[in-house]
């Protein structure tokens, strides 16, 4: 049976993390896998999550199932940091998903039982997994463009020409903010005229926010996708506590979907029906961490601060590297960096020149010269700048 197996094509970030781990040298720096790192190269557990799981120990009496969906309580949580007030409850279904990833892939099932002929457009460069959780749910895909490397900012002309093909019943994928891997996000222009265009095209949107807090903040980083629900009659949004809860290996995720008030219950259940043939009941853990931190005054102060401190760290590394890039190039080419937001940029660069930056300096980034800005210390800034300048 198995023997008709065919190999599956390497991971390109996996492929990068191993090339990295088996580099014996001891100037080498990993700026490929899409983790946050503080100044000592570590990926912390945030202080909140610490306080919050010694509360759950000592007060957490069962590890019985939730429900299908998760902790409601998860749900409701999520649904208040991301959309805030703009949609109300009985316009809402939701569901604790096993991650981001997981929750995508409940979001694309939902899709695919509602209307299978659908085709989802999504953003290139994107997420790599975004293509390959479509595939696997059975849907279509076409491609848009989004991103001018000539310059560092949105290809708008590219991204409406392209937009303009999609059909009554389709869907878009965007990226809630930080956009992985470009790091050029959407402004408010942008997503009002989106608004506009899926409201006239009968298309639905599909955001996928997986670095709330990352970029400006938590409220200005939801603004965007805000404006949007406050339009839509039904929209998807995934979102994840991997990264501004450093819940990466707990998994902790939520799928919300807006609707007409009389498709909620409808749309519950079949979120419901979607985790049942998966996995069943979804993990608790990380969501429950999530929910004690949304829920209590004083474990949320002191993960805003933290997430703070971690998204002022990322800001200030983007301007150091832009200014150091600056020093050796002579120029403001890669000057963009220091506009964009997020964990994510893109350096541009064909497959000889992203293998010399790994061969001769020990730089390691993903194939298109995407690099994890959480990745840089102060420290090895000039020597990533000297590489990028020599190679790109």
């Amino acid at each position: 049976m198995f023997q008709s197996l065919p190999a599956p094509a390497a991971d390109p970030i996996l492929k990068v993390m191993t090339m990295y781990r088996e580099d014996a040298r001891e100037q080498k720096v990993d700026l490929g896998l899409g983790v946050y790192k503080d100044a000592s190269g570590n990926t912390p557990v945030m202080r909140a999550v610490k306080l919050a799981e010694e509360q759950l120990v000592a007060q957490q009496d069962t590890k019985s199932y939730t429900t299908l969906a998760g902790d409601p309580a998860h749900s409701k949580a999520v649904a208040k940091l991301v959309l805030g007030d703009t949609v109300p409850a009985a316009r809402l279904a939701g569901s604790s998903s096993t991650g981001g990833t997981g929750g995508v892939r409940q979001g694309l099932e939902l899709i695919r039982q509602a209307n299978p002929e659908a085709t989802v457009w999504i953003s290139t460069p994107t997420w790599p997994n975004h293509f390959a959780l479509t595939k696997a749910a059975g849907l279509k895909f076409q491609t848009y463009r989004y991103y001018d490397a000539e310059s560092g900012s949105l290809n708008r002309a590219g991204m409406w020409e392209d937009l303009n093909g999609a059909k009554e019943g389709d869907v878009v994928m965007l990226h809630g903010c930080c956009h992985n891997p470009t790091g050029a996000d959407l402004g408010t222009d942008d997503w009002a005229q989106m608004a506009q265009f899926c409201k006239s095209k009968g298309v639905m949107p599909f955001i996928d926010i997986a670095y709330q807090g990352f970029g400006d903040g938590l409220d200005e980083d939801a603004a965007g996708l805000r404006l949007l629900a406050g339009q839509m009659e039904r929209m998807i949004v995934v979102a994840s506590a991997s990264k501004n809860f450093g819940l990466y290996r707990d998994r902790a995720g939520c799928c919300l979907v807006i609707s007409p008030e009389a498709e909620r219950a409808a749309v519950q259940g079949t979120l419901e029906t979607i985790k049942r043939q998966a996995i069943s009941f979804p993990p608790d853990h990380g969501a429950r961490l999530v929910t004690m931190i949304l829920d209590d005054d004083a474990l949320r102060a002191t993960w805003e601060h933290e997430l703070a401190e971690m998204r002022d760290r990322m800001n200030a590394l983007r301007r150091q590297l832009a200014d150091a890039l600056r020093r050796e190039c002579g120029s403001d080419r890669f000057g963009f960096l220091a506009d964009q937001r997020g964990m994510f940029s893109v350096l541009g660069g064909d497959d000889a020149q992203i293998d010399r930056l790994h061969k001769e300096f020990g730089v390691y980034v993903v194939g298109g010269g995407r690099l994890n800005m959480a990745g840089l210390t102060e420290e090895s800034i000039p020597h990533v700048a000297r590489a990028i300048a020599t190679v790109l």
